[in-house]
């Protein structure tokens, strides 16, 4: 058997570039070698190229490919690792799918879709026992009356951008006069922001993937932070927040969470490996859905390569599994 090319991307447009670095390097460690030959290929706005030895080689973008030493070689494979735009918004799979090259992740039109907070609720609303919070969507170029916005939903809220993926430019608000302010953080990251009423409740996050041509859906994650949110911070501070994998949770409840998000996996047309966060509504357990992420985090501790372990699956098998899935 011939090992395959891989092209791994990551890096990005982002402040999640150092991320993505990380989640490059523990996918890199566990592809076998002897079905995978890896090339780690970094993603900026000026440039794509990889790291050789003998320094930085940039990448054809015309045919997507690199020479190295005078030969050409030609990718069978885009494992995309970037976290946020151009890799989580659709923008490198619409170019993947011009130069005929399969990847990992959704394709172009649902990775569009699921970084767009707004959009994407109004999808997966209707889906049975999914419930989503009451938000406002407002536009950079518009006015924005904060008497409107108090009057129209309950607070405390949650600000944030609705195209980010990575909780940079979020706030929590608990009265009128907090905001402006928070609309201008979350305005200083994107010219659509989503005004939303806070759920109080436990927070979860949940791994699907099809594998092998079935949809998995992974042991849950409990995040308990010790901010007031589960923002940049608490995401990437160690100490900060404490995941529990799998989450403590009756074995009728983990059944409902499996049925609701292989409904949200199949009605936004998923592929490879997503991660569904939401919340579990205090006093009643209802399920609120938060946000589907189409490329989620890979590093050692990130909360995917957690639910693989606690699924008693290895990381290698699960990361092979996904690209023969997709070619």
């Amino acid at each position: 058997m011939t090992a395959k090319n891989i092209a791994l991307l990551a890096g990005g447009f982002t402040g999640e570039y150092e991320v993505s670095i990380n989640s490059a390097k523990n996918i890199a460690e566990n592809l076998s070698a002897e079905k995978y030959r890896v090339y780690t290929i970094l993603v900026s706005r000026e440039k794509w190229f990889y790291q050789s030895d003998g320094g930085p080689v940039s990448v054809d973008k015309n045919d997507f490919s690199l020479t190295l030493n005078g030969e050409k070689i030609n990718f069978d494979f885009a494992f995309i690792t970037v976290h946020g735009t151009p890799g989580e918004d659709g923008k490198l799979q619409g170019y993947f799918d011009m130069q005929g090259i399969p990847y990992n992740t959704c394709d172009a039109t649902t990775s569009a879709i699921t970084m767009n907070k707004a959009y994407t609720k109004a999808l997966v609303e209707g889906i049975h026992g999914l419930n989503t919070a009451k938000s406002l969507r407002l536009f950079d170029k518009d006015m924005h009356d904060v008497a409107i916005i108090a009057a129209s939903l309950k607070f405390p809220l949650f600000i944030k951008p609705n195209n980010g993926g990575s909780s940079v430019g979020m706030s929590k608000v608990h009265n009128a006069a907090g905001l402006p302010g928070a609309l201008k953080k979350a305005f200083d990251e994107d010219d659509q922001v989503l005004v939303e009423e806070f759920i109080k409740g436990r927070e979860f996050s949940i791994g699907i993937a099809r594998l092998q041509g079935k949809i998995t859906v992974l042991p849950a994650t409990e995040i308990i932070s010790s901010t007031e949110f589960f923002d940049y911070e608490a995401k990437y501070s160690p100490g900060v927040s404490e995941e529990i994998t799998p989450a403590d949770l009756p074995a009728a409840k983990n059944a409902e969470i499996a049925e609701i998000v292989t409904e949200i996996y199949l009605r936004l047309n998923c592929k490879g490996m997503v991660r569904v966060d939401f919340i579990l509504l205090d006093g009643t357990s209802k399920f609120y859905f938060i946000e589907v992420n189409t490329t989620p985090g890979q590093s050692a501790a990130s909360l995917i390569p957690q639910q693989v372990r606690a699924a008693g699956m290895s990381l290698p098998d699960f990361y092979s599994d996904l690209i023969e899935g997709a070619l």
